[in-house]
């Protein structure tokens, strides 16, 4: 991973922002224009990188004192991550987002189709539809040992939701789903029928677009 300043100059974060907006920005380069700079011992790309491997696990709540535990970061920055997220959390949560279409959950994970790694999600809904909470189910190659329906429905049983949309990004692009990605499908649905919790999709995304197994008569 290069440093911010080996890059050219309209490629660098702070630069990016200011001529495309930041919605043209990873999480990565966002996360490197809030911090902005590193320190003697690690860059701020390296210091960014490491933040959101932590974002992805405990979620878009964590405590200074996880954030703290991370190399490179000390209370002042852990601080401004944490007030961050609080006043994006206030201003602009996605709760209450009505899911008519599966392109209306899309704007929801979009994000993530930058990881490296298969990001499985749950999107929590209530009996109208609406997102009462995004979370991050696992990490890793979707398949019926990381994504057990106990980790799926855990928090949606705790929110009293009505439904969920599970996805999971495809870091190769390719959007076809898998063997694994059918068969879980095919489990989370048969134990949201148990526990009264429908399945209402599962999206497959890239940066890109995005493929429904619903409109595709694969749920």
């Amino acid at each position: 991973m290069k440093r911010v300043q080996e890059l050219p100059l309209d490629e660098r974060p702070r630069e990016k922002l200011h001529k495309m907006g930041a919605q043209a920005l990873s999480d990565l380069e966002l996360l490197a224009v809030l911090l902005g700079s590193g320190n003697r011992q690690v860059d701020v790309f390296t210091l960014s990188a490491r933040l959101l491997a932590l974002l992805d696990s405990v979620g878009t709540a964590p405590t200074v004192e996880e954030l703290v535990a991370i190399p490179g970061v000390g209370r002042a920055k852990a601080s401004l991550v944490v007030a961050g997220l609080e006043f994006a959390r206030r201003r602009i949560r996605p709760h209450g987002v009505k899911i008519a279409l599966p392109s209306d959950a899309y704007p929801l994970i979009r994000h993530m189709a930058d990881r490296t790694r298969e990001q499985f999600l749950c999107i929590s809904l209530n009996g109208a539809n609406e997102v009462i909470a995004v979370r991050t189910v696992s990490v890793g190659l979707v398949n019926r040992a990381l994504v057990h329906p106990r980790e799926v429905f855990a928090d949606p049983i705790t929110d009293r939701a009505s439904a969920v949309i599970v996805a999971h990004n495809h870091p190769s692009g390719n959007l076809a789903p898998s063997t694994d990605d059918l068969a879980v499908t095919r489990q989370l649905k048969a134990a949201g029928e148990t526990l009264g919790i429908r399945v209402l999709d599962h999206i497959i995304f890239n940066h890109e677009r995005q493929y429904s197994l619903m409109e595709n008569g694969q749920l």
